[in-house]
């Protein structure tokens, strides 16, 4: 994303930022060193850009509905009272806590194929009855969701991408974009 930056030194203790549209708006203080300013601003556009992300992806409120229905498949239904798809989970695609019975999805899930948001919660569904990841785990996730297998490939394939991106020549990443523009996905 591409933002505008207004910078403001004023009279102010700490730095300031509010994010509107395309632009950063920010105020700091006088005698601030500009390197320890710049990486401020850095960490706040990011924190703000993420914000913004998440209300967006939770603006649509079909994955509570979508949840509930996974739900249905197990003998004993968990309980869920909330979904919400977040921009600060970094190491896992989500999770859930029996105590709030609260699904907390990353957010790039939002944008992919419904069978794959889908294996994520039932996987996050059945740790309401395993905590492990034991075979009895992974055969109650299979026949809440038949797509866990292929969901598990699609998810270890979207990971290796991201973090392989950089590292590949541009020649190949030419290739793998125009490859994607060329893709039928069946839902």
């Amino acid at each position: 994303m591409t933002l505008t930056l207004v910078v403001e030194r004023k009279r102010v203790k700490n730095v300031n930022a509010r994010l509107r549209a395309s632009t950063l708006a920010v105020s700091a203080p006088q005698r601030m060193a500009d390197d320890v300013l710049d990486a401020a601003i850095h960490t706040l556009a990011r924190k703000l850009v993420r914000r913004v992300r998440a209300r967006e992806a939770n603006s649509v409120e079909d994955a509570h509905l979508t949840a509930k229905r996974i739900a249905d498949r197990f003998h004993k239904p968990p309980q869920v009272r909330r979904v919400i798809f977040v921009t600060t989970q970094v190491r896992r695609w989500g999770s859930y806590s029996a105590a709030t019975r609260t699904i907390r999805l990353h957010a790039a899930l939002r944008l992919m194929p419904r069978w794959v948001l889908e294996a994520v919660i039932a996987h996050e569904l059945a740790h309401a009855f395993h905590l492990d990841h034991s075979p009895a785990f992974w055969s109650l996730v299979r026949e809440v969701c038949p797509d866990t297998d292929r969901a598990h490939a699609f998810l270890d394939g979207v990971s290796w991408l991201a973090a392989s991106w950089q590292q590949l020549p541009a020649v190949e990443r030419a290739l793998l974009a125009e490859a994607s523009r060329c893709v039928d996905t069946p839902e």
